[in-house]
């Protein structure tokens, strides 16, 4: 059967298999025609003996077998006393078995289910059936119903069933009602729901344009979709402007509207160096947190180590090394004052201070944790202290709330088991996820802070290490020395060189830098083909696959991620007769190809090579595919020593990978990096993006495009900018 084509089946559920009753995720036995179907999707409500019309494809699971994957669906209430009684005896109602079933249908016969729902006094007026009974089967139903008519009426508008059920989750019974009296309340909770779709909702109703719903709406609007943008706030005049262009609107009707929203509490204001800020109620209170307690922590101090600088010493003799001024300083910080952010950029001898730190504080009996924000940033660490490291998430013990938002087991009530934290790569963490780390902190714990400030910032809203070093509070140790064996590297030295504003070196031929001039984005496209395929493995026998890692700024255009992958895919891993290949979400993948997780999946089993098993693929893990089964439409991905099955869903985060952003790359680093540097957007193309790319090199880094880029990179420095509370709240007493 042709796994892409939509069928369209009716049928009668025989038995539901699973609920998941907080997103209506279901899997039903039922019969159609004669024939026992599985059926899988989001039906919530749907019940034993209700008859269904599905909308959806043929699918085969590896452990399940062939199953109907529903991508809509509508009920059929049965209408004949024989139906609703099959009905309601299938525990369509909870507290109705078969014998109360008989009695109902024998009083109201037909309209059975209409009395039920809306007359639950004549239920109650039966023998053996109390008020509160009768009025719980009322709200059963009307639930059923609500959902149903809720799903069906949404999804004329573009929503699909999961985020259906999740306003519902959201509003309940009163969800139509509710978008009824303002559509805009659908994109202020937690639907998921966007603003265009509550504006095209609130149009069809002839909600005015310049309505107060549609302003309030407008400017959290604005400020949300900023905080894609890393802003934890804005400055209330460019929120100002910016909403009232956005909903074409005069500015005095945003300022008004800006007001009632401020004096409800729904938003905040506060004064940053001497310019009002407005910021979601949110990242107000998780930064006013995360600087509390940061200086709480410098109040009260974790018990200092009288003996550091004895200790220093003797760590330095037992390994035959001696410790520049700056390492010292950072090694007694943290022994000492118990709060160290260390930063620096790469040969500058973070990761020798960083074990001799975790070392010392070892040798004195100090439990010590180790984590970092990507599954490859922490296998990073752990290979280069010896010490086992664990993602954030992992280490918080996380699980996700009924909508599909992070939560930790590890918290206040419940904190980390250890007296100091190391937590690298600080410069990828952002607002709430370090406000969560923070909150599992136990009292008097060390917090080791390791990272690269000219790195990129998080994804999220936030900017923590930038911040935590401008604040001038928290004690920083920033090393700049690059020692001597580092020295020998052109990476390093133009990576510094491009930290501080000035052009790297690009006309040496004999170093592990090199820049290739080229005239055209076609010449790049071209030269880099030619480097993955040919010269670099010809010249240094490395595989074109495991050791050389194309980085490009964007995902659009003829140097983006998606026509380098097409590209470097076709020429690295061709069409064979004896690979299977396979297409999901329009990507085709094929037996060979490099693939990269882009988004944390706490549910993927994986299994190691050894026997060993668990569960969870990070974002930023990279694979092989291993093999595909076309008719189960499974993968099999090699993970380093593990591997893990993809089916289609699984598949939705997943992206070939001979070609990444850099963005995607930060965590990791490869062997032979090569980059594309031929301007077409000025959005991507800045200095810190161009630091991180060289910064991800061990062994050699290509640079291929035109010296006017690499110079424009170099000077454009605006990508600082990200407007945030943070160090002016660690300045205030």
């Amino acid at each position: 059967m042709n796994n892409e084509q939509l069928y369209e089946l009716n049928c009668t559920v025989e038995h539901i298999v699973y609920r998941n009753e907080e997103n209506g995720y279901t899997v039903i036995e039922a019969d159609s025609e004669g024939t026992e179907v599985t059926a899988v999707g989001t039906m919530p409500e749907v019940c034993e003996g209700e008859h269904l019309h599905l909308l959806g494809r043929f699918i085969s699971h590896a452990s399940y077998g062939e199953q109907f994957k529903v991508e809509a669906f509508e009920s059929i209430m049965p209408t004949t006393t024989l139906g609703i009684l099959k009905y309601l005896s299938g525990g369509a109602v909870k507290g109705i078995g078969a014998a109360t079933a008989a009695r109902l249908i024998k009083a109201f016969g037909e309209n059975t289910l209409e009395v039920m729902k809306n007359e639950p006094e004549r239920v109650a007026a039966l023998k053996g059936i109390s008020m509160e009974k009768a009025a719980a089967f009322s709200e059963q139903l009307k639930r059923a119903v609500n959902i149903r008519d809720l799903m069906a009426y949404l999804g004329s508008f573009g929503v699909n069933p999961i985020e259906a059920v999740a306003v519902y989750r959201e509003f309940g019974n009163e969800a139509m009602n509710i978008i009824e009296l303002n559509p805009f309340s659908l994109c202020i909770g937690n639907t998921g729901i966007s603003f265009e779709t509550a504006d095209l909702i609130a149009q069809k109703k002839d909600i005015p344009a310049d309505s107060t719903l549609r302003i309030r709406a407008g400017i959290t609007h604005v400020l949300r979709h900023n905080t894609n943008n890393g802003h934890t706030c804005l400055p209330e005049d460019k929120l100002i402007k910016t909403a009232a262009g956005f909903l074409n609107i005069t500015e005095e009707r945003a300022c008004e509207t800006l007001e009632e929203l401020l004096a409800e509490n729904n938003l905040a204001r506060d004064t940053i160096r001497e310019r009002n800020f407005i910021f979601l109620p949110e990242f107000y209170e998780s930064e006013g947190y995360i600087s509390a307690r940061l200086k709480m922590m410098l109040r009260f101090p974790a018990p200092a180590f009288t003996d550091a600088k004895a200790q220093i010493e003797k760590t330095e003799k037992l390994h035959g090394i001696s410790y520049a001024d700056k390492q010292k300083e950072a090694i007694k910080s943290a022994l000492n004052k118990g709060l160290l952010v260390l930063t620096g950029g790469p040969g500058t001898g973070k990761t020798t201070t960083l074990n001799a730190i975790i070392e010392m504080l070892r040798s004195n009996g100090q439990r010590v944790l180790l984590a970092a924000p990507t599954g490859r940033a922490a296998q990073r660490m752990s290979e280069l202290t010896g010490c086992e490291a664990k993602t954030i998430h992992r280490l918080l013990e996380v699980q996700w709330d009924k909508n599909d938002r992070p939560e930790f087991k590890k918290n206040e009530q419940h904190p980390l088991d250890c007296d100091a934290l190391v937590l690298d790569e600080l410069s990828m963490v952002d607002d709430e996820l370090f406000e969560s780390v923070l909150r599992a902190l136990p009292m008097a714990c060390r917090l080791i802070l390791v990272g690269d400030s000219d790195q990129l910032p998080s994804v999220g809203a936030g900017n923590v290490l930038a911040e935590l070093i401008a604040s001038g509070v928290i004690p920083v140790v920033c090393l700049d020395r690059i020692f001597r064996q580092s020295e020998q590297s052109l990476i390093v030295t133009n990576a510094h060189h491009i930290v501080r504003g000035e052009m790297p070196e690009l006309n040496r031929r004999d170093s592990d830098f090199f820049f290739l001039d080229c005239l055209s984005m076609r010449e790049v496209q071209n030269t880099i083909l030619g480097l993955c395929s040919k010269r670099l493995p010809k010249s240094y026998g490395v595989s074109p696959i495991n050791d050389i890692q194309v980085l490009t700024p964007g995902k659009k255009g003829i140097l983006g991620t998606y026509e380098l992958n097409k590209a470097l895919q076709e020429i690295l891993n061709p069409k064979d007769d004896n690979k299977d290949e396979i297409t999901f979400n329009n990507t085709l993948y094929r037996v060979g190809d490099k693939v990269m997780q882009v988004k944390n999946n706490y549910d993927i089993l994986w299994t190691k090579y050894n026997g060993e098993c668990g569960e969870g693929i990070f974002n930023g893990d990279i694979g092989i595919i291993e093999s595909i089964n076309k008719p189960q439409r499974m993968m099999r991905i090699k993970f380093d020593d593990r591997y893990a099955n993809y089916d289609a869903d699984s598949a939705l985060n997943l992206e070939l990978s001979y070609a990444c952003t850099v963005h995607k790359s930060q965590g990791n680093e490869f062997e032979f990096v090569v980059m594309p540097v031929m301007k077409n957007s000025q959005f991507l193309f800045y200095r810190n993006l161009l630091y991180t790319a060289v910064t991800r090199a061990k062994r050699m880094l290509i640079l291929v495009g035109n010296r006017q880029t690499v110079e424009y990179m170099v000077n454009n420095n605006i990508r600082t900018l990200r407007y945030s509370g943070l160090a002016e709240f660690l300045k205030r007493e």
